[in-house]
């Protein structure tokens, strides 16, 4: 070739194109004659009910065939569909399991939880003044030595006495279970992230979980924690409010039934 042609970029460039080649075909020489071929398209519903179906629904508009495409997108469609309620669902209750407290953007307005604590306490102190007072009325009536007894005053008496058995019991199982927890001593803790070391003739023997030995410091498993994200009923409610078509439905009005 003429080294002046000005349409020899290559060339003028400096690229020996021969070269080039013989590196690209040593690249991807593990691609060279293999046949590649779309993996075979699996439906996500069962073929012949779904095909029943759509023909009970097909024939009811006059439709006496339905070709196996259509029974394929639609099954197609349906994956795709779920995917999305799913993924949208998703967002809505990790929406609603995030956490504000830390947030240095937001401050607590109400605590219900601390407001129920409260109210559970007062109902507390509340039923222990009756039971003082229903004690003291009972002690009373027990320590009372009047000849003439109505049937009230004995049955005032029996229940009194009845109480003072209770306590009694309670105070002996009570001492039954402190004496037993002093008998067992502390609990001790089992190390599960650490396993335990040997020393035998000088050689570290790390032993795990009790039944796998090997030479030197055991490293403990660490297993990854799936995250799981639980959807509920008002998650679902609260998707379908949110969907134009969906929003005036049938399926919403009998979720909120429930």
């Amino acid at each position: 070739r003429d080294d002046d042609d000005i349409n020899d970029v290559a060339s003028m460039a400096g690229i020996n194109l021969n070269e080039e080649s013989a590196r690209i075909l040593a690249t991807n020489s593990d691609l060279v004659g293999a046949q590649i071929q779309s993996c075979k398209d699996e439906p996500f519903l069962a073929a012949i009910p779904l095909h029943k179906r759509i023909l009970e629904t097909a024939k009811k508009l006059g439709i006496t065939d339905v070709p196996a495409e259509v029974v394929t997108f639609i099954s197609h469609a349906t994956q795709s569909r779920l995917r999305t309620v799913i993924e949208k669902v998703t967002v809505i209750t990790q929406h609603r399991m995030e956490s504000y407290k830390d947030d240095e953007w937001y401050e607590q307005a109400t605590d219900v939880r601390a407001q129920l604590k409260f109210f559970e306490q007062l109902e507390r102190l509340e039923k222990q003044r009756k039971d003082e007072q229903e004690r003291e009325i009972l002690l009373k009536a027990a320590k009372s030595r009047s000849r003439q007894e109505d049937p009230e005053q004995a049955r005032l008496k029996q229940k009194a006495k009845e109480m003072q058995q209770q306590e009694l019991a309670q105070m002996r199982q009570r001492d039954a279970n402190l004496t037993a927890l002093a008998a067992i001593g502390p609990r001790k803790k089992r190390k599960l992230d650490a396993p335990g070391l040997l020393t035998i003739g000088g050689e570290g023997v790390g032993v795990c979980g009790g039944s796998q030995a090997g030479l030197g410091t055991a490293s403990p498993r660490q297993y990854p924690r799936q995250k799981i994200t639980r959807v509920n009923l008002r998650d679902f409610i609260f998707y379908m409010e949110q969907e134009q078509d969906m929003s005036h439905s049938l399926l919403l009005y009998r979720a909120l039934l429930k």
